[in-house]
Formats: structure tokens, C-alpha cells, sequence
């Protein structure tokens, strides 16, 4: 799967009640979601994320509750992968099981800055920013992860099996 689009970038240890914030868990609806998603640490996101964007993250991206909010809330805003050094577990799965590609890959986080636009090909590991005109190489998905995400999500792959 290839994707494209411009990075929104955060710290270290976001959690998943910065991601969507407790008062608005009222509803599992990823478009309902996505209108509060960061804005706890970015009031301007709901506003500015468009379709195929990209949230960098740093450190242990996701930690703290497993509500499956978080990703959906990410997914709902339309971006289309998170790339981080690394997740927290439990973020990890549900963003998978919810069908929302997410990247470990330190280099291109340190290199990212906001607005830069970034290429993910999610099937051979590399990811290009655009803007700097560099190149990373992480971890391509396996297979069985890749059928998840492109079936968009855990539910969808069973029911396609």
C-alpha cells in the first residue's frame, strides 16, 4: 500500500487521552472522534488534517489506556499512517485490528518536521520525505498484517477469509 501526505508531528509518550480526550469517548463513531483527535496538545489538527496525512510521533506513541478510541479517532481524521520510534502494545493492536498502518522508524521521525510531505509504502518498508529528499527503510508489514490493513481491519479480513 502506498500513501502520501503531509506530517503532523508530536513528541514523545502521547497517550490515548491525549489522542481523543475521556469527555468525548461518548461515542465509537471514527467521524464523531475525529473532530476532538489531539486536542488536548493541538487545537488547530481537527482543522487542518486533510485526507492521506500523516502523524510522526516519537517515543511510545499511544500509551496509557487501551481504548480503541485512539486510533479510531486518528483513522476518522483521515490520516492515513502513524509513523513513531516506537508504540505502546496494546495502541499497536488496535490500531492493526481498526485497519490504520502504523511504522516504527526512528530515523524518519528525527528527519520530520510539520508540513513535510512523506511517502509510506507499506509493503516494502520505505518511506521517502518528499521535502528533504531522503529516504528510510523499516520493517514492512508481514503478509497476515498487511491483508488486516488492507481489508481495513481485523473484522473486515475475517469476513473476506
Amino acid at each position: 500500500m502506498k500513501l502520501k501526505g503531509n506530517v503532523f508531528k508530536y513528541g514523545d509518550h502521547i497517550d490515548t487521552d491525549v489522542i481523543i480526550p475521556a469527555q468525548f469517548l461518548t461515542t465509537a463513531d471514527p467521524l464523531e472522534l475525529a473532530k476532538n483527535c489531539m486536542s488536548d496538545i493541538d487545537k488547530s489538527f481537527a482543522k487542518e488534517v486533510k485526507d492521506g496525512d500523516i502523524i510522526v510521533g516519537g517515543i511510545n506513541f499511544g500509551c496509557g489506556s487501551s481504548r480503541e478510541h485512539a486510533p479510531l479517532a486518528i483513522k476518522g481524521s483521515g490520516v492515513s499512517c502513524v509513523i513513531a520510534k516506537n508504540f505502546a502494545r496494546i495502541f499497536f493492536r488496535n490500531s492493526i485490528n481498526i485497519g490504520l498502518p502504523i511504522l516504527e522508524c526512528e530515523d524518519a521521525v528525527l528527519d520530520a518536521e510539520k508540513g513535510d510531505v512523506l511517502e509510506v509504502d507499506t509493503t516494502s518498508g520505505v518511506i521517502k520525505n518528499i521535502t528533504k529528499n531522503k529516504e528510510y527503510i523499516t520493517q514492512p508489514f508481514p503478509e497476515f498484517l498487511q491483508n488486516i490493513i488492507n481489508s481495513g481491519g481485523l473484522i473486515n479480513s475475517i469476513k473476506e477469509g
